[in-house]
């Protein structure tokens, strides 16, 4: 099994182009949908492996809660949605099952991330996804999302150790710290009142794109306040009993750089509902 820190850019693609040859599928995807023949979202086959959770406590932005550092291992290769679910995707769902969001919800719309949707609607969308294409949807567990959005990377970001507004959605006021200036004002981005488009930032080596900034994502793992819980096996859940809370990862337009990071984790109720929170998905292969 390859600790993906330790290959090249080069090896991280063919390992990722081998996954989705022995799965059957293309390195990118999108499985029909029964009732109209359209496309559902499109997926990127994430390839298995070890890869290492959290952050060191040196890294820029690091939180207690990143700790403690250790390998995690993904045992076998899983697609995962190349954006966040957006709007336009949520209203065919919704128009199909006659779904009705709260009238006084704030909504999105096109191609932006779909946001004010809880927990136990995400699950019908993911049931009524799994009805029209006949395959397997979920929510990714916390290391799923970390492995796929770090690609290979081990910095805070999958680009590297420092963030602009060019590749990041993140709140201008709260850039990532540094030592001689903590928070200074970052002038040359522009604030943002709402999530960007899909895509409109610079995909990781694996194909993703937002993984850092514009909205929150949901995961199916349950919130513990550090890493001394999460299982070795990235694709285990662990029992949530009476636990509302979950974690969820990838900042915000709304909140700073630094929780923006790949190992930045915050809490959310499972019932919650944000205008700065979404989700992509994961399919099995």
């Amino acid at each position: 099994m390859r600790f993906v820190h330790d290959m090249d850019a080069a090896s991280l693609r063919k390992v990722q182009q081998e996954a989705a040859h022995a799965a059957g599928v293309s390195v990118y995807f999108s499985d029909t949908l029964l009732g109209d023949g359209s496309k559902g979202p499109e997926m990127a086959v994430i390839p298995a492996g070890w890869f290492e959770i959290g952050s060191p406590a040196t890294e820029v932005g690091h939180d207690m809660n990143e700790a403690p550092q250790f390998r995690v291992q993904v045992t076998h290769a899983f697609a995962i949605g190349r954006f966040t679910v957006t709007a336009d995707q949520w209203e065919k769902f919704a128009q199909a099952t006659g779904f009705r969001s709260l009238r006084e919800l704030i909504r999105s719309k096109g191609q932006e991330p779909v946001v004010n949707v809880r927990t136990a609607d995400v699950e019908l969308y993911l049931a009524w996804l799994m009805r029209e294409t006949g395959k397997s949807y979920r929510l990714p567990t916390e290391a799923e999302w970390e492995y796929a959005a770090r690609s290979g990377s081990s910095g805070p970001f999958h680009f590297g150790d420092t963030v602009s507004c060019k590749e990041v959605s993140f709140k201008p006021m709260f850039p990532l710290p540094n030592a001689k200036r903590p928070w200074p004002f970052f002038s040359q981005c522009a604030s943002l009142n709402w999530a960007a488009e899909v895509g409109g930032k610079p995909p990781n080596l694996w194909g993703l794109h937002d993984v850092h900034g514009n909205v929150w994502e949901l995961t199916a793992t349950p919130w513990y306040p550090d890493h001394t819980r999460t299982p070795r096996d990235a694709h285990d859940v662990p029992a949530r009993g009476k636990n509302e809370r979950i974690v969820t990862k990838g900042g915000s337009w709304f909140d700073p750089a630094a929780v923006s990071r790949s190992a930045a984790r915050w809490p959310r109720l499972r019932d919650e509902l944000d205008v700065n929170l979404g989700f992509r998905l994961v399919r099995e292969l």
